[in-house]
């Protein structure tokens, strides 16, 4: 749709054939947008009006690029569920002039770092316009200096995604670059950007007159978010910070998705003070280093730096990891906050992260689950699905692997016949590329950010028995492995490059 020709939609809109397709999913969409869906028919007297979800990323299609991988793609399909669901959801977020990089290999191995540049005028987003017509724009203070944010309005389904971006020409070159790339630059950069979402987001609520109830914290990026919200009640019924603290953390709730402690964004004490300083004496009138306790393991260590998930924690009324498995984990990483608490009793529970069915149902499992459940099979109660779905032949269900394996390793074959022509390898590799893999050998797939804590070069641990497994006569196996290294990361770099290097 970027590319396309104004001549050629001009051409088809033409074609009635064409115009009654279009005018059809027109009238489907806005039938399903104007019906009641599951909460209007299941909960019309909630005293729940809204829900306010805070994430760094969205992933809700390849046509909006403001996501890096699985924080955007749980939250992108918990706002389209939400959209299916007709749960009241309003979300916030950042919009990013270049994203998340694109990642190219050279014939080396060597991973490539590609920033195109995200020009919101052929971008499925609309400015937020004032009734005079002009721009809403929020106004942040950064380190003294003020910055001013554009906002844009993002549409899925019934919900609605606010993005917030300072690459605004009234804004002076530096605050420009805030919104640049998804978690670019160093811990200046990073704080910037989290303030922007936090205290500029909830600012964003303000001035649209959304007042959510419960505020979602998707990981700790958004935390400062808690000491705008405070702000506001402080300011509003007249109390103290603290007393507005423990009154608003009652509506807010904070998703941690990380595994290890090294995950958690974390602030020097100097940066903190060059941000937060006039914030905390001016704005909520606390002391500096109470707000500083407020993020330390260790409240009376001034030396100890900012942990963001602390201060979610500690401004959250609940807390919940992503699998059951996780909430045990989380409840041993956060034990250090509640000193002479058993591990089992710190407040950590678990919320399993689900997908969007719909958006990632392949052509043929569509095809497959509509024939047994119907096509509306993921938007209301799920009870019937299981005894639906084990009625499909075995016969209909291996038709179905084999499709979709068939449709893996054709697209497979075209990704790396491409990649190995960009990389500028030789014609006898490019032309092996149209014949790797085997549609009737058992494939597996790897797909996950190259870092160390994720362990992506386990399996090359003992490469001999690695090669053993995969070219086992009877029971042959094919790996697809995919994933980036962030861009300044050359340990993760070095992974790609060792399976690079490997499959050569």
């Amino acid at each position: 749709m970027q590319t396309v020709a104004y001549y050629q939609l001009e051409r088809h809109l033409a074609d009635p054939e064409f115009r009654l397709m279009l005018d059809d999913l027109i009238k489907t969409k806005q039938t399903i947008l104007s019906s009641p869906a599951w909460f209007q028919e299941n909960h019309a007297n909630a005293p729940l009006t809204c829900v306010a979800y805070f994430s760094m990323e969205f992933m809700l299609s390849e046509a909006l690029p403001i996501y890096v991988g699985g924080l955007g793609n749980v939250a992108g399909d918990q706002l389209k569920s939400a959209s299916d669901l007709g749960v009241p959801v309003a979300a916030v977020g950042l919009f990013y002039q270049q994203g998340y990089f694109r990642q190219q290999i050279d014939k080396y191995g060597n991973q490539q770092a590609l920033f195109p540049y995200n020009d919101p005028g052929r971008l499925p987003i609309t400015p937020l316009r004032l009734p005079n017509g002009e721009w809403l724009r929020i106004k942040v203070s950064l380190s003294g200096y003020p910055a001013w944010l554009r906002t844009w309005q993002v549409r899925a389904g019934r919900v609605k995604l606010y993005l917030l971006d300072s690459n605004d020409p009234v804004n002076l070159p530096m605050p420009r670059g805030i919104t640049g790339e998804i978690y670019g630059g160093g811990p200046d950069l990073r704080i910037q950007q989290e303030i922007l979402l936090g205290i500029g987001g909830w600012k964003l609520l303000n001035a649209l007159g959304i007042q959510p109830e419960v505020c979602h914290i998707n990981e700790g990026h958004a935390a400062f978010l808690v000491l705008e919200r405070a702000n506001d009640f402080m300011k509003e019924n007249g109390t103290t910070f603290e007393e507005a603290l423990a009154v608003t953390r009652a509506g807010n709730l904070f998703t941690t998705h990380t595994a290890v402690a090294a995950g958690f964004d974390h602030f020097s004490p100097s940066l903190m003070e060059q941000f937060f300083g006039d914030y905390a004496a001016n704005e909520l009138g606390f002391d500096f280093n109470n707000l500083m306790a407020l993020g330390r393991q260790d409240s009376k260590n001034t030396s100890e730096s900012f942990n963001m998930a602390y201060l979610a924690i500690r401004g959250s009324g609940a807390v919940n990891g992503v699998s059951q498995l996780h909430g045990a984990v989380s409840r041993r990483l956060f034990q250090s906050l509640f000193p002479r608490w058993p591990v089992g009793e710190v407040p950590v529970g678990f919320v399993t992260s689900g997908v969007h069915m719909p958006s990632w149902d392949s052509e043929f499992a569509d095809e497959l689950w509509t024939e047994a459940s119907g096509k509306s099979r993921w938007r209301g109660e799920l009870e019937t699905l299981e005894e639906n779905i084990n009625h499909i032949s075995n016969q209909k269900l291996w038709a179905f692997r084999n499709a979709s394996r068939n449709s893996l390793v054709h697209y497979v074959r075209k990704r790396l016949e491409g990649q190995l022509t960009i990389s500028r390898q030789t014609q006898e590799m490019i032309d092996t590329a149209k014949n790797v893999f085997d549609p009737n050998t058992l494939t597996l797939g790897f797909a996950r950010r190259f870092v160390t804590y994720k362990r992506p070069n386990l399996l090359l641990h003992d490469e001999e028995r690695l090669i053993r497994i995969l070219t086992n006569q009877e029971r042959p196996v094919q790996l697809v492995i995919a994933g980036k290294a962030p861009p300044f990361d050359e340990s993760g770099k070095t992974l790609i490059k060792e399976w690079i290097q490997f499959i050569q």
